[in-house]
Parts: structure tokens; sequence; C-alpha cells
């Protein structure tokens, strides 16, 4: 009963994540967004000590139930060693706790997000991990699934779905998030939670504390009868039935090898520290012992998925890039920002990559395509703002309200008309108006009113005026203006953002 009640909480919690991540429309943030402030590290971040208390008081009560239940990258590793336990039964066994390593690592994490090296430290961040993912791996299918039925309700006079673009932010970001999830996959096919043990931080933290729980599985001296049916089906590897010792360091709390004694000669209980008992070597053969039946269902999944995907792919019509049939517009290139455009309620670039976990939340909520993935080895996978598909609207808040670790910081629409984070820089050169063309756009969409056209006497045409005091730097005029490939003018970053 207690492994189907924290299977059950785990699928919950697991879907109710990734739906988190998968959702463009910014419905189930509303509902949802919690999820992501209880994750371990984002609480640690946003100094939210209630939730750290509450997680460190749950371990020490009932062990690492957050590594199974709460921790979406933990139920995804349990996914795959569930599929590795249908390829081959009772395939684990008792293995040393490599806890010098497991305290290298943590130690390595630490002083690399000290140092501000948050984008290395984070490759093995589990919540952020499987935030890359879920954006990155399973987001594009979600969105093809749902413009193949946005294209059937169509043809149905209905708009209960709507179409929408997919495209790949960043062909790095891409290729790191896959090679986590093979790499993640493969050691919990093969190893069950190897990865989780040995490398992941967030598990050596609690892992220290789950050594003090009150209620931990507890081996009945009098009942076991050595059939290490429960050590071959531990996929933590923590259960020395030998010695009749179980590594609660690294025990997640999954209950499986109380679900798999034969003789219930395990139990979740309270007692003394460490569980020890003597038992005869010619003890009795395992009694009861059933064989597990069932249909792999997800070859058919796999299936048709595929099936769904390739028909959304056929039926994508989206790029647009002709103008009136007549003409092919041209790509715009992005501009090289001297300081990169942080978005707002970041405070400035130091807050904003000290606080950062680039979990990708705030990019998959972004309805205007604005936030991207950095590059930069320093802030790898941090999220920067870019104009080219639309720019930042200041009646929108969204990321600022999903952001679980406060590295941007929860503002109104009023604040965010007050807050400056970078400058419009005209280039003259550029722009239509040296030409003597006729050209406003820039000045015509800026929300703050900080570009005007005025006359230059010294070359008889017009040209860009950029009033510095009054721009906010949303990029409207960067993502509006008709020059290509460079823009006539591009929005600056500001270090430390400013109030207007």
């Amino acid at each position: 009963m207690l492994r189907k009640i924290r299977t059950i909480l785990a699928c919950l919690f697991f879907a109710a994540i990734t739906l988190l991540f998968l959702d463009f429309t910014g419905t189930l943030h509303l509902y949802l967004g919690w999820l992501a402030k209880i994750q371990f590290l984002p609480a640690v971040l946003a100094l939210n000590v209630g939730v750290v208390l509450a997680l460190v008081v749950l371990t020490l009560l009932v062990g690492r139930v957050y590594c199974s239940v709460i921790c979406p990258m933990g139920v995804m590793q349990d996914c795959f060693s569930r599929l590795g336990a249908k390829a081959k039964k009772n395939r684990f066994h008792y293995a040393k706790n490599h806890w010098i390593l497991r305290v290298v690592v943590l130690v390595v994490f630490v002083l690399l997000m000290v140092l501000g090296l948050n984008g290395i430290a984070i490759l093995i961040a589990p919540y952020s991990a499987y935030g890359r993912i879920a954006t990155n791996l399973f987001q594009p299918v979600y969105m093809w699934i749902n413009n193949l039925c946005a294209f059937f309700a169509e043809r149905a006079d209905s708009y209960t779905f709507y179409s929408v673009d997919v495209w790949v932010k960043s062909g790095l970001l891409l290729l790191i998030a896959a090679v986590t999830f093979v790499v993640i996959g493969f050691l919990s096919f093969r190893w069950g939670r190897l990865w989780c043990n040995t490398i992941c931080p967030v598990g050596t933290v609690l892992g220290f504390f789950s050594k003090f729980a009150l209620l931990k599985p507890r081996i009945d001296q009098d009942k076991c009868i050595s059939c290490k049916k429960c050590e071959k089906n531990c996929k933590s590897m923590c259960i020395d039935i030998n010695n009749h010792k179980v590594d609660y360091s690294r025990c997640v709390a999954c209950m499986d090898c109380i679900d798999n004694c034969p003789v219930k000669a395990i139990r979740l209980a309270a007692g003394k520290k460490g569980v020890s008992a003597s038992v005869a070597e010619g003890g009795a053969q395992p009694v009861g012992v059933e064989k597990e039946q069932g249909v792999d269902s997800s070859r058919r999944k796999f299936v048709v998925t595929t099936a769904a995907v390739g028909g959304a792919m056929l039926l994508q019509a989206q790029e647009t890039k002709v103008d009136g049939g007549l003409a092919v517009l041209e790509d715009k290139q992005l501009p090289v920002r001297q300081v990169p455009l942080k978005p707002f309620g970041a405070v400035s670039l130091k807050h904003f990559s000290n606080h950062c976990t680039a979990c990708q939340l705030c990019v998959s909520a972004c309805p205007e395509q604005v936030l991207r993935p950095s590059k930069d080895l320093t802030t790898l996978m941090q999220p920067e703002m870019q104009f080219d598909r639309g720019f930042c609207r200041p009646d929108c808040t969204r990321c600022s309200e999903v952001c679980p670790t406060a590295a941007i910081k929860k503002i109104d629409t009023a604040q965010k008309s007050a807050i400056s984070i970078g400058h419009a820089v005209a280039v003259h050169q550029n722009c239509l108006l040296a030409q003597g063309e006729t050209c406003n756009a820039c000045s015509r969409h800026c929300p703050a009113a900080a570009l005007s056209i005025v006359s230059d006497p010294s070359t008889g045409h017009s040209r860009i005026a950029v009033n510095e005091s009054r721009c906010i730097g949303c990029g409207a005029c960067e993502h509006y203006c008709p020059v290509r490939p460079f823009s006539a003018i591009y929005v600056e970053g500001r270090q430390a953002h400013t109030e207007i």
C-alpha cells in the first residue's frame, strides 16, 4: 500500500510539473506554479526558508521522499528503471557508498555557484536539468500535436486549438538537453538511482539528513529469510542483506523493498539508528514469489506519438517569408550587444546570474518568444532577450510570475513600466531616413515615447533621436524596424536596471 501511494503521488507531481513546462498558454502557471517553487535548489536560491525547512523536516521524518515523489528528475529515473526491470528482473545488488565522490561533487558544485559560474554548475542541478529536457525535447512534440489538433479543429469550424510556432531556441541547449536525457536515461535503465546517489548535489544534501530520519525501512531479523529479493530490487543499491544493513543516505523511500519482500520482513517503522541482525547462513528458501506480468505499452505509445508528430510536420505551413507574394524577406540578424539584456525584474546582471538555474521555465512561458538561452560560458543557458520574433510588452509580467528562484523578482505592470533594462541605440547609416526614404516605424511603436524623428541639417535628411531617460528597453523599436539584415536601431542592456 505504501508503494502504491508513493507511486500515485509521484505520477501526479511528475505529470503536473511536466505540464507546467509544456504549457504555452500561461493558463497552468496560475495553478501549478507552486510546483517549481517547492523544488529544493530553487527554494535555496530564492532564500525561501519556509520551503527549505519543510523539505528538511520531511526528510527527517520519512527519508528522501522528495527524491522519489517531488523531484521530476528522480521520477524520470524511476520510469527508466522500471523499463530496465521489464528487460531484466532482479538485476540489482548491494554497492558500496561512493561518499567521497558525492562530497567532492557537492563541494565543486557549491564553489562554482559561489564563484558565479552557474552556467557550469547547473548542468547537474536536477530540477533545472529536467526543465531543459521538458522544454527542448518534450514541448516541441506537445506543440506539434497541438498544431495537428488545430488543423482538424479548423476544418470542423472549431477554434478550441490554435497553431503555434515550433522552433529551436538554441541548438546548443537542445544538444545539452538531449545528451542529459540519454545519459541519465541509460544510467537509470542500467543502474537505477546511480546518478541520483553519486552526482546529484541535492541527493547528497538530503542523503545526510535522511540518515537521521524517524521512519525508515527496517528489517525484522526474526522474519528475514535472506532471499535477497529486496536487495535485488533496490534501485538505490543500498540494501546489504548479508549484513542486514540499509544505507539510509542513499535510500529514496520508494518502498519497493517492502513491496517485494515475500515474508513481509521489511516495514516502515521508527527505531534505533541503524539496522542489524544475525541470521543463519542456511536459511529457508524464498516462498510466495510471484512472477510479474504485464504488457509493455511503451512501443505502442512511441508509434502513436511518432505518427502524430509526423502528421503535424507535414501539415506545418507556418513560415511566411514573402511580402504580398512578391519578394522574399531576408531574416534579421541579431545584434552583438555589449551588455546582454535580462528580463524586467532581474535587478542586475549579477543578481540574475547568481540566482538563475536555467530551468527554462520563463523561456517556455514567454508569450512573445523574446527569451533565449545564453551561449556565454559564465551564463550558459540562462535566458537573455532578443527581439527578432517579438518584443517585451509592457503589460506582460509572466516571466516574473513563474520564476521559482527570484532571479526575476515578481513585479506588476506598473512597476515594469518604471524600470529601464536598456536603452535604444540608433545606427543612422542603416536607417531608411538616411537614404531619403520615409519611415517612422520605431517611433510609432515605442510604448514609452522615447523616440522621435528630427531633421539633421548636416545631411539634409531626418534621423532618429533617442531619449535615454525615457527608454525602458522593451525592444519594440528593434523588432518593428523594417531594415534587414541589421536593424537601424537596437537595444543595449544595462549592468544594473534603473528606475525611470
